[in-house]
Order: C-alpha cells, then structure tokens, then sequence
C-alpha cells in the first residue's frame, strides 16, 4: 500500500497575487490636467451665455436678414471666373511658397536630420511662432509694405502656412525608415545625398498630402484676408456684406463653399494619379475617385500587380519604358506644374516690390515696434484675450462633444450602417467647405454681436475637422480587442466603450489638443468680424493705424499659442 503524499505548506499557501501596476505622478498629473480644462471649459461655456431660448426668440432677426437677403446674386460670370481664378491662384501661390520654405525648416526640426539640439529648438520655435501670427497680422504688414495686390496675400498665407507645413514635414521625416538613410551615409553619400535618396522618397506622399490639406485650408482662410485689403473673392464678400447687399455676399460665400468641395476631389486625385495611393474612400472626394477609377473587368485587378517571378535586368532598371503608368504621372506633373505657371501668371505678382521693398521696411518697424496698448489700459486687453481663450475653450468643448458622437458615427468600424457612415462622411465634407468667418457673420445678424456667436461658430465650423481625425483616428485601431469583445456577446456600444474607444483615445486628446490651438487664433480672426475678444480691439488698431498695439495683442496670443503648444507636447509625451 502506497503511502499517500503529505501536503505541504507550500502547497497549501495562498498565491501571490501580481504586482499592483505603479501608475507614474506624470500620468496622474496629465489626468487632472485634463480634468482642469474640462472644468475650465465648462466654466467658459457658461461665461459666454449661449442661452438657446433667447436664440430662438430673435429667430425674428434671422427673417428678417433673410428678407433682407432676398434671392442670392451673383456677380457677371466674366467677373466672376476672374476673382475665381485670382482667389485659387493667390491661394496656390502661397502654399507653394509654404511648402518651399518648409522643407530646411522640417529638416532642422527633425530629431533625426537636425545637425544639433539647438538648431532643432530654433526651427520648432520658428514653426510656433509661423502659426501663432495669425495671416490677417501679416497681411497688414504686407498690405503696408506692398499696397494693396496679390503679393501681401501670398506672402501671409505662405509664412503663415510655413508653421503647420514644417511641423507635419518634421513629424514624417522622425518616422522614416532609416535603412535606405543609413545605407547611403555607408556608401560616402552626403548630407543632400542623404537627403534625396533615403529621406524624400519615403516622405513625399505625405508631404503631398499635408500640402493638399493645407491649400484647402488656406483656401477658406483667404475670406478673411479680404477684409484687411487682400484681393479675391474674400474682399468681394466683405465689400458686399458691408454694404449691406446681402444676397450677393452669400453668393461668393457659396463659390467659396463649392471650391472647398471641388478642391477635397482634386486633392484625390492627385494623391491616386500621381503618388499611385489609392483613395481610401473615407471622404467625399476619395469616394468620387474611386468610384471613378473603379475597373470594370474582373481580370484588371491582376494586371496592376507586378509578376514578382519575373527577372528584371539592370538595363530595365536604368532605362524605363514608357508604359501607361509612367504615361500617366508625367502627365500629372505636367498638369500640376502648368496650375503652378498658370497661378502665378494670374496674380500678376510685380516681381520689382520684392527688390525695391526693403527701403521701407524700416519705416514700417518702427510703426510696429515697441509694442504698446496705446489708449487702452492694460487690464482691458488682458480681459479681452481671456475672452478669447474663454471662447476657444467653450467652443473646443462643443466640438469634442460633437465630433465624438459624429466622428464615431463615420467611422467604418462603429457606424451600424454603410449609410449611416456615408451620410456622416457627407456631414463632415459639407462642414469644412463653410469657412468660419461666414458662419460668425450669418450667426451675428441672428444672435448679435459677441461672444455667443463666435462659440458658435468656432463649434460648428471644428466639427468638420475633428469629426473627421476622430472617424480616421478610430478606424485605424486595432481590430483584436474589437473581435474579442464581438466573439463573447457584447452589443455594438459595448464594443465601441470597451475596445474602440480606450484604443482611440491617445489620439482624441492629442487632436483635441490641436483643436484647442487652432481655435485660439481663429477666435482672434472671428473678433475682427464682432465675435467677441481680442480680435475686436486688432482691428480696430489697425484701421487707426495704431501698430504697437497689434504688436502687443500678437505677442500675447504668441505666449498663449506656447503655453497650449507646450502643454500639448508635455500630454502626448506623458500619454505615449
């Protein structure tokens, strides 16, 4: 008879259970971060008294604007094909310029092409100082050293663009393989070699892209330059809205709505012709293109992939044959460098200004320099630019509640529908293409004068653009978390709590934070037009001459655009 084992202590002993996850101070930190701007948002939504009743009691100012307004007009259609072609060559121009100008300071800016830390501090500060000074600041400045034309507008949407232009540059170029880079460098390649071979190849559609992104950008952003002397259909619309001809102001505001659209589709394609990427078809435009170029034969896939069996000399590689793919890019680059000759042909830019112009830029610094609050008092800007941060905060809190709720909607992954996610897609496109400036100027004839209506229209108008990076941000999650969730029974809103949305989040903090940064500067734009804040008392500078003031009121906003900025880097680190 066997002797049964005697159980030991150790066997009988309770197991330990795992080491508590240590949460860092850092992440603590960032989390009442977070939850001090919630409060502080909540704060500023109640401080701009967005009361609904009393919208809806002077719905009667919104009959009669639109009695007033009438039928929409239009201008001659040779006139008007004229401001057209100005409006989109001035636009083009400038980001052209923006994107040149980018590439040393993105190459500097990045951590991996940077020659030094402190070259690398000097281009990220130059790419927040480019988008802290707003393009209607510029303007002015050029406005005063050119007169009135094309060239002030180029040169403020371009240095202006340099900022976001550079940042995204930089941001690609930290995320390159370096491999190809490495190998060059081993072969005795030079810093440019380096450059052109292992870097640009493997950045170029994005930065394609982000180049796209910000023409459609730059395009909307132009109605506002019109109102500081910048020519095109933005100063159209504000010479009409001025005179009270209504009707004709939002027809140029609707030419400005349709170019956005048409522009989102040319931006397809450019990115499916030239770069060879296929439309993801997560737009209004990307679903045309692809709709467009959809092969009807069953057999066209396969043509399009490359037999991998098959043997390529050296003689192939170094002479290539001119099939239809080659075909087609070169006729791409073709077009677009004929749209870049043929913009700048329209703005008839007096090329001599940019010799002749350095004679007066004394005279002009010293109109702007030192800054100075002239016969306002100190407490009273300060107030104003709280306002200002008060109405980006508010309508950044809008925004997100939104854009949640719409971009998860238009999300490929939580949409309960095609249709659903379609016609949520559409809503986005149909947002973005109403510059905000028009949406603050109808919102201001409803509601009046204040901060109401800029909230408003800083919230309507930043839905188009954060319900889109939240829709993109939660499609591209991984789909593990989601499955597993799906496979024990959960319902679709479970799925969506409990794997989409903690996966997404990183990226909804980051681009909330992007969106707090943008609202900032376009709540400055908005004042110009009566919606509140600081941007009332810059135009008001500006128009009596009194340049240290709007010397004054940019540093300020450039001092909050580097505390937001900071705050967003220190977030996403602590967040990573």
């Amino acid at each position: 008879m066997t002797e049964r084992p005697r159980t030991t202590d150790s066997v009988l002993a309770p197991v330990a259970a795992p080491p508590r996850r240590r949460v860092s101070p850092e992440r603590v930190a960032a989390g009442l971060t977070i939850v001090a701007l919630l409060g502080l948002s909540v704060v500023a939504l109640r401080s701009v008294e967005i009361d609904p009743a009393r919208m809806l009691q002077s719905w009667s100012n919104a009959e009669r604007f639109f009695g007033r307004v009438g039928a929409i007009e239009f201008p001659p259609l040779g006139e008007l094909l004229q401001l057209t072609a100005l409006t989109l060559g001035l636009v083009i121009c400038g980001t052209l310029l923006a994107a040149v100008l980018s590439v040393p300071v993105a190459v500097l800016a990045a951590s991996n092409t940077t020659p030094g830390p402190v070259w690398r501090a000097a281009a990220r500060f130059v790419t927040v100082l480019a988008r802290a000074v707003p393009d209607v600041v510029l303007a002015m400045v050029f406005v005063l050293l050119f007169s009135l034309g094309t060239l002030p507008g180029i040169l403020a949407i371009g240095l202006h663009s340099v900022g976001m232009i550079s940042k995204l540059f930089a941001d690609a170029i930290e995320q390159i393989d370096e491999g190809p880079r490495t190998a060059v460098r081993a072969a005795g390649g030079t810093r440019l070699q380096q450059f052109t071979a292992g870097v640009l190849p493997q950045v170029l559609p994005s930065w394609v892209a982000t180049v796209l992104h910000r023409n459609d950008i730059n395009l909307r952003g132009s109605v506002i330059l019109g109102y500081v002397g910048v020519v095109g259909l933005g100063m159209e619309m504000s010479f009409a809205f001025k005179s009270l001809d209504y009707g004709l102001g939002l027809g140029y505001a609707l030419v400005i709505f349709v170019l956005c659209v048409v522009m989102e589709i040319v931006s397809s394609s450019v990115r499916a012709a030239m770069l060879g990427v296929a439309p993801t078809g997560r737009g209004l435009g990307d679903r045309v293109v692809r709709r467009a170029t959809r092969r009807r034969t069953p057999g066209a896939s396969a043509a399009v992939v490359p037999d991998a069996a098959a043997p390529v000399s050296v003689d192939s590689m170094l002479r290539r044959p001119w099939d239809r793919t080659r075909v087609r890019n070169t006729s791409w680059g073709a077009i677009a460098v004929a749209v870049v000759v043929a913009s700048v042909l329209v703005c008839d830019v007096a090329w001599s200004d940019l010799v002749t112009v350095w004679g007066g830029v004394p005279a002009v610094a010293v109109q702007f320099w030192p800054p100075s609050f002239g016969s306002y008092e100190t407490s009273t800007m300060v107030a104003a630019m709280g306002e200002t941060i008060a109405i980006a905060l508010a309508a950044t809190l809008l925004t997100l509640v939104a854009s949640v709720v719409i971009g998860s909607l238009a999300a490929r992954n939580v949409a309960p529908s095609r249709g659903m996610r379609s016609g949520m897609r559409l809503l986005l496109v149909g947002i973005r293409g109403v510059p905000e400036v028009i949406l603050a100027i109808v919102l201001i004839v409803v509601t009046g004068l204040g901060t109401q209506a800029g909230t408003l229209a800083l919230a309507l108008g930043g839905v188009g653009l954060l319900g889109k990076l939240i829709a993109d941000s939660f499609e591209e999650v991984s789909a593990g978390p989601e499955r597993a969730l799906a496979a024990t029974g959960a319902t679709r809103l479970q799925v969506y709590a409990g794997a989409t949305l903690p996966q997404g989040t990183r990226a909804l903090v980051g681009h909330t934070f992007y969106m707090l940064d943008t609202n900032i500067r376009a709540a400055t734009l908005l004042g110009i037009v009566g919606a509140g804040g600081v941007g009332y008392y810059l135009l008001n500078a500006s128009q009596g001459s009194n340049y240290g003031a709007v010397t004054a009121i940019v540093l300020m906003i450039l001092v909050t655009v580097l505390a937001v900025e900071g705050l967003a880097m220190w977030m996403r680190k602590v967040l990573r």
